[in-house]
């Protein structure tokens, strides 16, 4: 027998030894029977060094009555010192211990579990959680699940850890073949963790002398229905519960699972929705929802707003004939399907354990991913599933079909599509009680709150195998239950967005663990903490954890990848709601990409809209197209113009598209619904008069566009004058004396409500008189601020449409936001705009500013593309090529 290491703490005394292995847990004792007395004060520490050698727990045995739950008692297999340096050993030096729990019944299986205990002891315990359906042995040699990836695990800290199968054995955690004996069922359910914390915490007493000072319970999925199911039924064991994602309304779960597969597989598996359908369902609602939260990340972090778009989503989804006419669209069937995922299955003919009488949807129309490359899971590879279902089925039918088979009917060849989840006839009984045997939903958590007891929960809100919405519906029972004061003092519970089962776009790594020991220690609550994504095309990024029923919401300026830019808030307003839509009729001027000028009139009670061509060289002056409006998201709706999306920005801007006079598409429009009229006499242009720089496309005498680039001056007679750098083309600082110039002038006609254009010679002197007619000038004001709008008509192979945007300096944040964008190419984009980074549509560019002159920003290092911005209106010109674009954004 090999003697305890020294150079710790010294043994205690052996008195204090012979009366610490009388004692109890680090808690106030069990809420039931089967234990020693309480504690004597424990020796001061830490770190605390054992009192046994290892070897000497090698073969104890604990008979049944040493354990609070009816067992065959329980025998260590296993005690053996892993040195430090040992091979492969990076949690220090430990005794390792292995055993197993005997059942109270014959034939049924065994309970192994595993303890390790540092051999410098931090005088606490963690009691590790399973998942799935178990059957695995849970060692307790992890480190903390969603944990910082830098801690190392808790018994290399010092904590002496623990765990267990569940009370069977198996190669896979979706078998569910145990639940065929009674005491298996049972010991899944909860009972294996009483009985295993039993023998652990007598273990613990045996080979330090002195029991915990702290327990703890961590468990994620099946391990935080664990975590919960005990201090629902033996409150006093710990002191302090993680629970994350937990799967505590079990039958809940299993039996929309169920639901689920009658959706996919009746009727011939019309329902059945392939991974390419299903991805198109997640990018439709990408599009709609990401944006909601004030950031295009990739993450639904509105998820309440987000809900509010499910009928809008669902019909854009829908194949025109309700049939299945292909990937790109669901038919009725698939829909339905959708909605049997999304929605709650309510139970109105029965109840489960403690009056449950509904299980939460999945928010598969909220971000939740069941196909791609951020999640494992998916619906199937097949139209019809197997008897039993295998991993070519729903994973979620695969679960339900397992728990029908040896949970409720104990029937392997029961045809699981045949057991209704609303109504179970003469199964209602078996599921109440195995309901009452599985179900982590007592609401009372007075008894575990009432000494102290600190509970922390976690569930992403885009999970799909563990309804987050089951968590938040026990989260309002117990503030029903126990009441908001006692809940603020005891629980906290961070719902994630963007995470899903140890899945998704965002995986949060915090530090739970010192949280929970912090405020159960030391009586310091969690607040909001920071968490750092996990996922690999995004590792790094950070996002506050924020308090159900708060949401992290983008400030609008600043990095999107960091933290301190978000707050959490708990609005969740009409996501179709529009600030900036009229209150009345509006008309709206301006021009279009084709260098027409416009006018378009908004009626925001019917949503029908007008667009009156003013002037232009491609249809006749007085042509008029009319068409509805249809919300698509904030202040963005979808329009008959050739697919353009119509955009209301602050101080009355609209940006949406017109289709040609020829041709497919649309040309992007911008207007406003008030503009600089000078009809005064003598005229004075002084209120809008500055020196611009100028975005826009030119089109040549093919129709071929090519981006514009320039600066100029507006003067107080009403003259300009446009500059263009005579090496590159592009912008430059305004110098009156320069080269690569172009002059004119502008009259204001009241009839049309603009400006008329006329060009002057680019070597004469300023006028206003005379000159060839060259188009016309709309001149915003946006909030009182001038926004020109140059309308290039010089002939059919010379037009096009200039922005204006003073030329002052252009500081990182103050264009800061997300945009709608329309480009020529009839394209609609979404654009963010957070500091250095421009993302516009699939594309990221790092932003430079006031380059190469003030009030411009370049974007990408290859020094091409640009783009200024004024009173909430992005331009944007892209590098001369093919695939030049010109666009303009409205800031959301």
């Amino acid at each position: 027998m090999s003697a305890p290491r020294t150079g710790r703490v010294r043994p205690l005394p052996l008195m204090l030894v012979a009366l610490a292995a009388l004692s109890g847990c680090g808690g106030d004792g069990d809420a039931q029977g089967g234990n020693p007395p309480e504690d004597p004060p424990a020796a001061s520490g830490p770190p605390y060094a054992p009192a046994l050698a290892c070897a000497a727990l090698g073969g104890r045995s604990f008979s049944p009555s040493q354990l609070t739950l009816s067992s065959g008692g329980a025998t260590v297999s296993e005690a053996v010192e892993v040195a430090a340096g040992a091979q492969g050993n990076s949690l220090g030096a430990y005794c390792r211990i292995r055993g197993a729990i005997k059942p109270a019944a014959a034939g049924a299986p065994d309970i192994n579990f595993a303890l390790n205990l540092p051999l410098r002891w931090n005088g606490k315990t963690i009691h590790f959680g399973g998942g799935g359906f178990n059957g695995r042995l849970i060692d307790g040699t992890e480190t903390i699940r969603f944990g910082p990836a830098d801690k190392p695990a808790p018994l290399a800290l010092g904590y002496a850890t623990y765990g267990d199968d569940s009370g069977h054995q198996s190669g896979s955690i979706t078998d569910g073949k145990f639940a065929a004996d009674d005491e298996a069922l049972a010991n899944y359910g909860g009972q294996s963790l009483k009985k295993t914390r039993d023998v652990a915490l007598q273990l613990v007493r045996d080979y330090y002398g002195m029991a915990p000072k702290h327990a703890y319970f961590l468990g994620t999925s099946t391990g935080g229905r664990d975590a919960l199911a005990h201090i629902q039924r033996w409150p006093a064991d710990y002191d302090g519960v993680i629970a994350n994602e937990p799967a505590l309304n079990y039958s809940g779960t299993r039996l929309s699972n169920v639901a689920l597969g009658r959706a996919l597989y009746a009727n011939g598996g019309a329902g059945w929705i392939n991974v390419a359908k299903t991805l198109m369902v997640q990018d439709t609602v990408k599009r709609a929802c990401d944006k909601l939260d004030g950031a295009a990340d990739g993450i639904v972090s509105n998820v309440e707003s987000c809900r509010q778009l499910n009928a809008a989503n669902l019909a854009a989804m829908r194949c025109p004939s309700g049939a299945d006419e292909g990937d790109h669209c669901l038919s009725d069937p698939q829909l339905a399907t959708i909605g049997t995922l999304e929605s709650p299955l309510e139970f109105t003919r029965y109840e489960l354990a403690h009056g449950v009488t509904r299980a939460g949807g999945y928010n598969i129309l909220e971000g939740a991913l069941v196909a791609g490359p951020y999640t494992s899971r998916d619906l199937g590879t097949r139209r019809t599933p197997g008897n039993p279902a295998t991993t070519a089925d729903a994973n979620m039918y695969v679960t339900g079909d397992q728990w029908v088979k040896y949970f409720i009917t104990r029937s392997a060849t029961f045809d699981t599509l045949a057991f209704d989840p609303l109504d179970p006839g003469v199964h209602t009984a078996r599921v109440q009680e195995v309901s009452a045997i599985t179900d982590a939903t007592d609401p009372d958590l007075r008894p575990f709150l009432s000494r102290g007891g600190k509970l922390i929960m976690l569930h992403g809100l885009a999970d799909e195998v563990i309804s987050p919405n089951s968590t938040i519906d026990y989260y309002q029972r117990v503030v029903s239950t126990v009441g908001q004061q006692a809940v603020d003092q005891g629980v906290r519970f961070y719902t994630v967005p963007g995470m899903g089962h140890g899945t998704g776009v965002f995986i949060p790594n915090w530090d739970s663990l010192a949280a929970l020991e912090g405020w159960v220690e030391h009586g310091l609550p969690p607040g909001t903490p920071i968490a750092s994504d996990a996922v690999a095309g995004s590792y790094g990024r950070t996002r506050p954890l924020c308090q159900y029923p708060a949401w992290p919401k983008y400030r609008g300026s600043g990095s999107l990848d960091a933290a301190v830019n978000y707050h959490c808030v708990q609005e969740a307003g009409d996501p179709l709601a529009c600030p900036y839509l009229p209150a009345s009729v509006t008309r709206y001027k301006g021009g279009n990409a084709l260098g027409e000028e416009l006018s378009v009139t908004v009626d925001p009670t019917s949503l029908r809209y007008a667009i009156a061509i003013d002037a232009s060289l491609q249809r006749a002056p007085g042509t008029v197209r009319e068409g509805s409006l249809r919300a698509q998201s904030t202040c963005a709706y979808a329009s008959d113009e050739g697919g353009a999306v119509f955009a209301f920005g602050a101080g009355g801007v609209l940006q949406g598209g017109v289709m040609p006079a020829a041709g497919a598409g649309f040309a992007p429009l911008l207007a406003f619904s008030t503009t600089f009229e000078n009809a005064g006499s003598p005229t004075a242009f002084n209120p809008v008069a500055d020196i611009y720089n100028l975005v826009g496309v030119h089109h040549g005498a093919d129709g071929s566009a090519a981006a514009y680039k320039a600066s100029g001056r507006l003067r107080n007679a009403g003259t300009f004058q446009l500059c263009r750098d005579p090496v590159t083309g592009g912008f430059m600082t305004y110098d009156a004396a320069c080269t690569s110039t172009s002059k004119g002038y502008i009259t204001y006609n009241a009839a049309r409500g603009a400006f008329d254009l006329m060009a002057t010679s680019p070597t004469d002197s300023a006028t206003t008189t005379g000159g060839t007619p060259a188009g016309s000038m709309v001149i915003g004001l946006v909030n009182g601020n001038a926004v020109p709008l140059q309308l290039v008509r010089e002939s059919a192979s010379s037009y096009g449409m200039r922005l204006y945007a003073p030329q002052q300096s252009l500081a990182a944040g103050t264009a800061d936001g997300g945009y709608a964008v329309a480009a020529t190419g009839a394209r609609n984009l979404e654009a963010t705009l957070a500091g250095a980074k421009l993302q516009l549509g699939d594309d990221a560019a790092a932003v430079a500013y006031d380059t190469p002159v003030p009030g411009v920003a370049q974007a990408g290092a290859a020094g091409g593309d640009h783009f200024l911005f004024t009173n909430g209106i992005l331009g944007y010109a892209s590098a001369a090529g093919s695939a030049a674009i010109f666009a303009t954004g409205v800031r959301h």
